[in-house]
């Protein structure tokens, strides 16, 4: 049986000394408490997951260390994927530090909250891209569909640079809008270093009452455009806790894939994070 890879989860702790002001929001009352491996595991187990990989929530060096620790200790988690400071001089200096430990496998910047929306195309954060591509580290795409563009432009100024897009950009599911993201999502899978997480959606949705028939049309488009192998599942945990449960998604998602063979099941359910992520070392056949 092939392993079930989780390609897109967060740990945080409330009393480390990280900014966790975005969980105190009111609407994100309900996941403003520590969440942290032996919270993860036994809902991983219901759902036949038997991998993580872990996808930093901070700005700051100090997460990489924790989230290596936690991996550390726990098996089961096949990669963390960090934070450098991409437009730093220190960038290379910084990814060396967290190249050294087997299980670093990604970097990824939060896009989508920077005030300039064109801050993932500045020269000094392509710059930082470029140390990634010389590295061979690949780079989790948090954007919101206003970004998607970029995704072309990257993937041109980057061609051996891996990326996949975080959450399919984030398209407006509770609206039922495909306009312009569909435009947008497909150009980008026209670039074969481009990859897509099959993630984040439920928050996308309507919160207290989505069904997998909501999620679908996107599936199918992501699907469509990037194919199983470069398509990969993600819980987005606990973030989805505020619209359904762990086990709940992962459901869905099955729902949403019923057409697909057992091969592309394997591809979409861990086979394209372990090559994506490199987690070969890792992740092996149970």
């Amino acid at each position: 049986m092939s392993v079930v890879i989780d390609a897109h989860q967060h740990f945080w702790q409330l009393s480390l000394p990280f900014d966790y002001e975005w969980l105190r929001a009111p609407r994100h009352a309900a996941i403003c408490r520590d969440y942290l491996p032996e919270d993860l595991a036994p809902r991983m187990a219901e759902a036949g997951v038997q991998r993580t990989v872990f996808v930093q929530t901070q700005h700051n060096l100090d997460e990489n260390r924790w989230a290596l620790g936690l991996a550390e200790r726990h098996p089961w988690i096949a990669g963390v994927v960090g934070w450098v400071d991409l437009a730093s001089p220190e960038c290379e200096d910084q990814l060396l530090e967290f190249q050294r430990h087997g299980k670093f496998v990604g970097v990824r910047h939060i896009t989508q909250d920077e005030p300039d929306a064109d801050f993932i195309v500045r020269p000094e954060v392509v710059r930082g891209l470029k140390v990634l591509e010389r590295r061979r580290v690949p780079f989790d795409l948090l954007f919101y569909v206003r970004h998607l563009p970029h995704a072309v432009t990257l993937a041109r100024m980057l061609p051996d640079l891996r990326m996949v897009i975080d959450h399919l950009a984030k398209p407006r599911i509770k609206d039922r809008v495909t306009e312009g993201w569909e435009r947008d999502l497909r150009a980008a899978a026209e670039f074969p270093n481009m990859y897509c997480k099959l993630s984040g959606m439920v928050t996308e949705a309507d919160w207290n009452g989505w069904r997998p028939d909501d999620l679908r049309p996107y599936v199918e488009i992501a699907l469509e455009s990037f194919g199983p192998r470069r398509c990969m599942f993600g819980s987005d945990w606990p973030v989805c806790e505020l619209a359904g449960s762990y086990g709940r998604v992962r459901a869905a998602l099955d729902a949403c894939l019923g057409g697909l063979s057992d091969d592309e099941r394997r591809w979409i359910y861990g086979g394209t994070a372990a090559e994506f992520y490199q987690l070969e070392r890792q992740v092996s056949e149970t």
